[in-house]
């Protein structure tokens, strides 16, 4: 198996940062001569392992496209007809009736107009941009840091704690169990530890007074954001998420979470919850304290 997780993770590295909206990029993608050396011995894979190499073909796919654009989102819906392009590569590859590069290219047009329909806004975003696109900038912050600016005060915290979009290290999370503080996050990596659960936030299920302290840094809130002034944006199921994540609040419990959202704090109850903000050094934005106070 690691043989060939080895093997796909030099095909990822192959075509990484590759425009798939690029004019032309069709003759750019390709399989690697490490793929091409895997594909000799494909008839040796039995059932089991060929679906474990497709579940980590998917998995390493979203990654690589979220390591892209974080604003990219896929459901389960989507992650499902990701997976299903990945079980017709394995087929047509093992029966082997086209060549490895009709076999290559019909798979990378059906994977561009997959990402067309999961994300529409990419092929507006990215049809102008050279070849190789950059990442959208998505860094892990310390611990320390995102502490300072959730305005989490551990005299007051109320357990246990859940980090929505809690990074690939999950450096908040192992932080306050250091401090002997019951937490967990999810976010849509995939973990070895228990304490850390790869979901997304549209599929995590929020259950109703379940959480004492619910942070985001840079996280919900900031897709919330770009989608609310997007003109494609999915900004009502947002707007719903947003209310569910207060119902798991439990009675004194608070939801902490930068940028702020002022287009749709306005809104909320002032009997039901208390709001706190603060300035995030010199940026524009600010972050929020949502403190529940009653049902």
């Amino acid at each position: 198996m690691k043989f060939y997780q080895d093997y796909i993770d030099k095909q990822f590295e192959f075509n990484q940062g590759k425009n798939l909206f690029y004019n032309g990029i069709i003759n750019s993608l390709r399989f690697s001569p490490e793929t091409l050396e895997a594909i000799k011995s494909i008839d040796l894979i039995d059932e089991t392992s060929k679906n474990l190499l497709i579940d980590y073909l998917t998995n390493r796919s979203i990654q690589e496209f979220c390591r892209i654009n974080q604003y990219y989102t896929f459901d389960r819906q989507a992650q499902a007809d990701l997976k299903s392009l990945y079980i017709e590569l394995f087929a047509n590859i093992k029966n082997r009736e086209s060549s490895i590069d009709e076999i290559a290219e019909k798979h990378y047009v059906k994977l561009i107009n997959w990402l067309q329909s999961t994300n529409s806004f990419a092929e507006q975003i990215y049809i102008s941009k050279g070849e190789i696109v950059e990442p959208v900038a998505c860094s892990e912050y310390s611990p320390e840091l995102q502490i300072e600016i959730l305005q989490i005060d551990f005299e007051q915290i109320v357990e246990p704690v859940l980090d929505i979009g809690c990074g690939e290290q999950g450096n908040l999370v192992l932080y306050l169990r250091q401090k002997g503080i019951e937490a967990y996050g999810f976010d849509r990596f995939t973990f070895n530890n228990p304490l850390l659960a790869n979901s997304d936030w549209f599929d995590f299920k929020f259950e109703k007074e379940k959480w004492g302290t619910i942070a985001s840094n840079l996280g919900f809130s900031n897709h919330f954001q770009h989608h609310h002034f997007r003109n494609d944006g999915n900004f009502i199921e947002y707007a719903k998420k947003y209310m569910d994540i207060l119902n798991a609040l439990k009675l004194g419990g608070s939801f902490h979470y930068a940028p702020d959202l002022p287009f749709v704090e306005q809104y909320l109850d002032k009997n039901k919850y208390q709001l706190a903000k603060q300035s995030v050094g010199s940026y524009e934005f600010k972050s929020t304290k949502i403190k529940r106070l009653k049902k």
